[in-house]
């Protein structure tokens, strides 16, 4: 009998004919970058722009290159083995099972909190007169409870695809009306650090669209229907839209930065605040529609990737629970077995949308939801927001050198396995983020807590 590989080919077999890749298919991708890119990337990417102007736009390409591999890596994962992410994690070891289990029961309560106040943040602005921010927070964080609870995948995507249009033409829009300087853009990239920019150089290639919505990737990817090493191609085109589309937010929101900003040395909040303090400015300078077309964008900006994690992460939480089930159920003489029965199983579920109805998906959804509410009415707990932190710039580096490990080992199909250049893109990868992670862990307040 021949052997399965796990990636819905059996040994022996002639390598798989790869589906062509078609614009017609793409969907998680639209998915991710919708997701990925928050309100916070693009407040940074702001305010790069207006301390270097065009400078540092060189470093917003490679960072969205860096991206591509990453997710990249993560859709060929699912795709090649059959298996989800999390099962490749576990099977590095136990204390891959320690860090996620911490990291998104901390990440998530404090997370909640934080995509709820942003997305609340424009509406107030939009709407001086109404309710408070507290309140459009609690009301955005129940919209996007309802929304995921309700619906499920197929109907998330078109959301999400009307989310980032919005996004896209708004962001667009408001950079060509701030009338860019094509040569000194052109300029910008040419890789140049002038002085004091080197932390905001590391930021932009590592930080822009880089969260746990990387690793949601292969699971969108699978809900999607794509669940074997065919749809490789058309995954690696999914994959490219979602990071060019990245990429076209972070240039206009660089050229906003320099035009409007660096060019008349006007200062701006950091957080996204920001970008309530950007919609003044574009009020002052081209009216009150400009103005409200951008808050606008920066609400779809902020529900978007709310939205995104309430499902995303939902989902890798589902499926970390039901392996541990699985894991136990199969313990005893038939644990051996069992796992292996289990593996091609997994995906086959995400795929057939059974995650999104069960338990783990939706307690983790109310988890997202409510717990957070409380943030919003209390000063964060200082030792919960350290934890946080840490947690947090641990993920990158974790999730690249992992991914750096699984796809070279025999855990992947040797013909699946990284390249050359797909290795150099993780490692240099994994080498930025934990550079990121020191400077994040070393910028905590850490003075609060001794």
């Amino acid at each position: 009998m021949a052997e399965s590989t796990g990636s819905g080919i059996t040994a022996g077999e002639a390598e798989p004919r790869l589906r062509k890749a078609s614009w017609k298919y793409v969907g998680p991708g639209i998915v991710v970058a919708a997701t990925g890119v928050g309100a916070g990337d693009l407040v940074a990417t702001l305010i790069a722009g207006s301390k270097f102007g065009y400078t540092l736009l060189w470093a917003a390409i490679i960072g969205c290159l860096v991206k591509i591999s990453l997710a990249e890596a993560t859709g060929r994962w699912h795709l090649a083995t059959g298996r989800t992410l999390f099962e490749g994690w576990r099977s590095l070891g136990q204390w891959t099972t320690y860090y996620f289990a911490v990291y998104v029961v901390i990440w998530g309560f404090v997370y909640g909190a934080t995509a709820m106040s942003s997305s609340a943040l424009p509406l107030v602005a939009l709407f001086p007169d109404g309710p408070s921010l507290k309140t459009w927070a609690v009301l955005c964080g129940l919209l996007g409870l309802a929304f995921v609870w309700f619906n499920r995948y197929a109907v998330f995507e078109k959301a999400m695809t009307v989310v980032i249009g919005m996004k896209f033409l708004i962001v667009v829009y408001v950079a060509i009306r701030v009338a860019p300087d094509l040569g000194n853009a052109f300029a910008g990239l040419v890789p140049a650090l002038p002085d004091g920019s080197l932390l905001y150089t590391l930021g932009l290639i590592g930080g822009v669209g880089g969260t746990i919505t990387m690793a949601a990737y292969g699971y969108w990817v699978n809900s999607k229907g794509w669940t074997d090493i065919t749809w490789l191609k058309v995954m690696r085109l999914d994959n490219r839209v979602a990071y060019i589309t990245t990429g076209v937010f972070v240039v206009a929101m660089m050229i906003i930065g320099a035009e409007l900003l660096h060019s008349t040395n006007i200062a701006l909040n950091s957080g996204d605040r920001g970008l309530v303090d950007l919609g003044k400015v574009l009020e002052d300078k081209f009216g009150a529609v400009t103005a409200d077309l951008f808050l606008i964008g920066f609400f779809a900006t902020s529900f978007g990737a709310l939205m995104g994690v309430w499902h995303g992460v939902s989902l890798m939480f589902a499926d970390f629970v039901e392996r541990l089930r699985r894991e136990r159920a199969a313990s005893g003489d038939a644990a051996a077995q069992g796992g292996v029965a289990a593996q091609g199983d997994m995906v086959e579920e995400v795929a057939a949308g059974k995650r999104e109805k069960s338990v783990p998906f939706r307690a983790y959804l109310l988890w997202l939801t409510f717990p957070p509410m409380g943030l919003l009415f209390l000063d964060q707990p200082f030792g919960l927001v350290i934890a946080y932190g840490v947690l947090g710039a641990f993920f990158m580096p974790f999730l690249a050198l992992t991914l750096l490990w699984l796809l070279n080992s025999s855990r992947t199909p040797k013909q699946w396995r990284n390249g050359w250049l797909s290795n150099v893109m993780l490692a240099a990868a994994g080498l930025l983020f934990l550079i990121l992670c020191v400077k994040q862990i070393i910028d905590l307040d850490w003075g609060g807590i001794f």
